[in-house]
């Protein structure tokens, strides 16, 4: 059984920095992209970043754009997502998700992924 294992979450004061690793446990396969959203409570799940497994284009939504950064580790089977200047509306439960080799349209739009990790809590105080 495929999972995604979320890990890098916790409370820190604005302008500091985290890492968010996901890592995908379990029998191998082939992936498309993989992304992170982000859900504050009372609030729909949103689009913070992407990337493209093959190439590694990133995508960011406009409000993190500048701050945070996507990468991935292939031969780990890891995506990674460094937050900077973290503010307190950073605040939220972030979930990485992935989306399998046979998708080809677009990494922002939830529709695009098939697994989802768990969630880990990031909170951002003033």
């Amino acid at each position: 059984q495929v999972q995604l294992v979320e890990s890098g979450g916790g409370s820190v004061q604005a302008g500091d920095s985290l890492r968010l690793s996901c890592a995908v446990s379990g029998r191998a396969f082939s992936v498309y992209g993989m992304g992170w959203f982000r859900q504050a409570p009372g609030k729909e799940r949103e689009f913070v970043a992407a990337i493209s497994w093959s190439d590694g284009s990133p995508y960011y939504a406009d409000s993190v754009k500048g701050r945070f950064t996507i990468s991935r580790d292939k031969s780990e089977a890891t995506v990674y997502l460094q937050m900077n200047s973290l503010k307190p509306e950073d605040t939220s439960a972030y979930y990485c998700a992935s989306a399998r080799a046979y998708r080809s349209g677009d990494l922002r739009s939830r529709r695009e992924y098939d697994l989802w990790g768990q969630g880990i809590q990031v909170t951002v105080s003033s």
